[in-house]
């Protein structure tokens, strides 16, 4: 149900985004004075999204998908409202939120260095949609990276899908589906350059990561601390590739 929600969602955005650069590339021909492109030429004139659109067709997609499966299947009751909140009241709550964000970069640096020692030396897919994001629209970037995604990719991946199986009493099972799901995710096969030991370190990170959400979502009782364990690491993540000239 959610890769069909996110298939359709991707399409749909996708269609969008090609009527809206169709009438774009109309539009400037007819003020040039040139001929306006041919069926056969339209998709080369077109080009393919830049990266604010990018940007905006996976809000959409994935945040659209969270957004159905959530209020469709997943709603949280009153009860689980009033633990969330007397959760987020705990000092322990703030502790593991930070101890797991520190954690989750620690763990993920010390494997890309063991790889590296190896030879293995992957480029995430959107290393280059990051680059021209920070180019242009920066302050976008930063709130699409520190704040909606990690909103939107907690909701589906921890608070539906792991939260289903945790809900059925087969939390671990939950916690290595949903964070396959989320590297599978984040790392398409077959649209990435990278050969298959450089696929496998992308798939091992984000897994990893997806576990480490999952299991603070299970420690604190909030969906708030994974959240923000999320939104730490992206922080922190965004910095160092800013700081060090997204190398």
């Amino acid at each position: 149900m959610g890769v069909g929600f996110l298939l359709v969602l991707s399409l749909l955005s996708s269609l969008v985004w090609g009527l809206w650069r169709g009438v774009e590339v109309v539009r400037d021909a007819k003020q040039s004075g040139m001929p306006i492109p041919a069926a056969g030429d339209m998709a080369s004139a077109m080009g393919v999204p830049g990266a604010l659109a990018q940007m905006l067709i996976a809000l959409v997609a994935t945040g659209g998908s969270a957004l159905l499966l959530y209020f469709w299947r997943r709603r949280a009751t009153p009860a689980e409202r009033s633990q969330s909140l007397q959760a987020l009241r705990r000092p322990s709550t703030w502790g593991w939120t930070l101890l797991v964000a520190c954690c989750v970069f620690a763990g993920t640096s010390v494997i890309s260095m063991l790889a590296k020692q190896l030879g293995i030396e992957p480029e995430p897919t959107n290393l280059q949609l990051m680059q021209q994001a920070w180019a242009s629209y920066p302050a976008f970037l930063l709130l699409f990276a520190v704040v909606l995604a990690p909103a939107y990719e907690e909701l589906l991946f921890r608070r539906v899908l792991f939260g289903r199986l945790w809900a059925a009493g087969r939390p671990w099972l939950g916690i290595v589906l949903s964070s396959a799901a989320f590297a599978l995710v984040h790392e398409i096969p077959g649209t990435s350059p990278n050969g298959l030991p450089e696929m496998l370190q992308l798939w091992l990170v984000y897994g990893c990561m997806g576990a480490a959400f999952a299991w603070v979502y299970r420690k604190t009782g909030t969906l708030w601390a994974a959240i923000a364990a999320h939104a730490l690491n992206n922080a922190v993540a965004l910095a160092a590739l800013v700081l060090f000239g997204m190398q």
